[in-house]
């Protein structure tokens, strides 16, 4: 019962001074953030405290973030109608061969434009599944994928002459190409699971039935 008595005192809170000086440093720089301010008090004050101790005295301030600055959520929100999403998936055959799975969608409608297979992904093959897959006159203007290096510079550059600007993901934060991963996931789920393909053709021909299905 001490113990516990003890627990519920938490940590002490920091010095009055301290947290209205967090509170100041926030207000006349506003493009700090909750390290930049812990290394502004080790620096000058010699006060050792971490980040997130500064983020739970954080003041609350108006929201006055400029469209530069939006979340990832209002990005993709509000441009949704000119958003493309892409990613590969792994298929192991019956004979143990491993595939590569490229699936490109459309989020605004969650359309599936293509989908394709090989044993041996290239920045060229990737490529010309874009040419393969986008029609030609689209109102795409963005494409999300993640920091595979399948897709490499090279190709991320080739894309920029379909008039696309590629947003790459945050390393490892599968949640910003959330569109795609839950399209893969329910191709898992609905399909994927319950079959052995037995080759690259054999995959293809199988694919081609589901997509057509799903959208």
């Amino acid at each position: 019962m001490f113990w516990k008595m003890k627990s519920r005192l938490g940590r002490p809170k920091l010095p009055r001074n301290i947290r209205q000086l967090i509170a100041r440093m926030v207000e006349e720089n506003p493009t700090w953030g909750q390290g930049r301010v812990a290394d502004e008090l080790a620096l000058k004050l010699g006060f050792l405290v971490s980040p997130r101790t500064v983020g739970a005295y954080w003041p609350n301030q108006p929201d006055n973030r400029g469209p530069s600055s939006q979340r990832w959520n209002s990005f993709v929100r509000n441009h949704t109608r000119s958003l493309l999403a892409c990613d590969f998936l792994l298929v192991v055959t019956a004979g143990f061969r491993q595939l590569y799975v490229f699936v490109l969608m459309e989020i605004g409608t969650r359309r599936i434009l293509t989908c394709n297979v090989t044993s041996h992904p290239t920045a060229a093959w990737t490529l010309q599944q874009f040419r393969e897959g986008l029609p030609s006159e689209c109102g795409h203007k963005f494409l999300i994928h993640d920091r595979d290096a399948i897709f490499s510079t090279e190709l991320d550059q080739q894309l920029q002459s379909f008039r696309l600007k590629v947003l790459r993901t945050p390393v490892r934060a599968p949640q910003a190409n959330a569109y795609c991963e839950r399209l893969i996931g329910t191709m898992r789920r609905e399909f994927l699971d319950f079959v052995i393909p037995l080759g690259e053709r054999h995959l293809r021909s199988l694919l081609k039935e589901w997509v057509a299905h799903y959208n």
